[in-house]
């Protein structure tokens, strides 16, 4: 396991883990991070990390995705 930060650019991952308080979990999970759930790095500025999840495009600064396992 990685953290999404690492991720490849344009390769779709799978969630494996999502660490950090209860509230970091949950505030996660209502953007669309579930356990299972597949996620696709769309680009890396600055270590904020822009995503696609859900057919969504979500933009997750730096910690956010160190949470994130992959």
């Amino acid at each position: 396991m990685i953290p999404l930060v690492f991720a490849e650019i344009g390769e779709a991952q799978v969630i494996k883990k999502i660490s950090g308080t209860e509230e970091v979990r949950h505030h996660l999970e209502n953007l669309g991070f579930t356990i299972g759930g597949t996620v696709t790095v769309i680009n890396s500025l600055s270590g904020n990390v822009i995503v696609k999840v859900k057919e969504s495009r979500i933009a997750i600064n730096e910690d956010m995705a160190r949470r994130i396992m992959i």
